[in-house]
């Protein structure tokens, strides 16, 4: 099959694209660098051309809510239009475990819009809920670092490696659309702080973390077992340490 990953040179697209790949398909890495541009639609008929699938693995920045929900709001409108024109079967979009328990995160509004979208698209769909991958708790403190300190939420989670995510949005990709799949994510749940702890000494970083619901990504409306995949949840196989060795092999 030929199919598109929007947002196909970043982090869970650059998986997707390399599973489609080990998978006998065609893939096409949809994404500014390779000259389209969804939030104006600049090069998307020509590169959904033959196209039967697309995964969205897009990622748009807003700091406020209401212009999170603008832009997914406007590049997934602009996106489903060209799929119909190009006669596209299957649209799966990557989405956020637990996205109905956060309101006041602008992200999550924004893929909220998204998903929202969907539901009123002729273009059969299926929507992957993903827990946040490996990678988050070093995006946090570079994120919230202040020289030498950053705080990070006292957040419990289940983290999955973006590569497992890449080969369940292939592998759904190239079924039938399903609605929602199961929710994806890690093996293990795992607490923020510490895995942030261990991806700095990893890195020989000496920065001193601070357990604080301030400046972070999340409040307390995230506290307990918000982020945690509910009972039915796919899990992937890949654990924490596993994705940090490979990351940061010893000597």
């Amino acid at each position: 099959m030929r199919i598109a990953v929007i947002g196909g040179t970043g982090l869970a697209g650059r998986h997707t694209v390399e599973a489609l790949r080990r998978a006998g398909h065609e893939p096409v890495a949809v994404a500014r660098a390779t000259g389209v541009d969804v939030l104006t639609g600049e090069g998307l008929d020509d590169a959904l051309e033959g196209v039967e699938a697309v995964v969205d693995a897009s990622n748009h920045f807003a700091d406020e809510p209401a212009e999170a929900i603008a832009l997914f709001g406007a590049a997934t409108e602009i996106l489903l239009a060209a799929e119909q024109r190009a006669g596209v079967r299957h649209h799966v979009l990557l989405s956020i475990l637990g996205l109905d328990r956060i309101e006041g995160n602008a992200h999550y509004a924004g893929k909220r819009r998204q998903e929202g979208l969907m539901a009123e698209s002729p273009v059969a769909a299926t929507i992957v809920r993903a827990a946040q991958f490996h990678e988050f708790a070093e995006t946090v403190v570079a994120r919230t670092r202040r020289g030498g300190e950053a705080a990070v939420a006292p957040l419990l989670m289940q983290p999955v490696a973006a590569a497992d995510v890449g080969a369940v949005l292939a592998e759904v990709a190239a079924g039938p659309a399903l609605g929602r799949a199961p929710d994806l994510a890690g093996p293990q749940p795992e607490d923020l702080v510490d895995m942030a702890r261990r991806v700095m000494a990893a890195k020989g970083d000496p920065i001193r973390l601070l357990p604080s619901w301030r400046g972070g990504v999340f409040g307390p409306e995230a506290a307990g077992e918000v982020l945690l995949p509910a009972p039915g949840a796919r899990l992937a196989a890949t654990t924490f340490d596993a994705w940090l060795g490979a990351r940061f092999p010893g000597p």
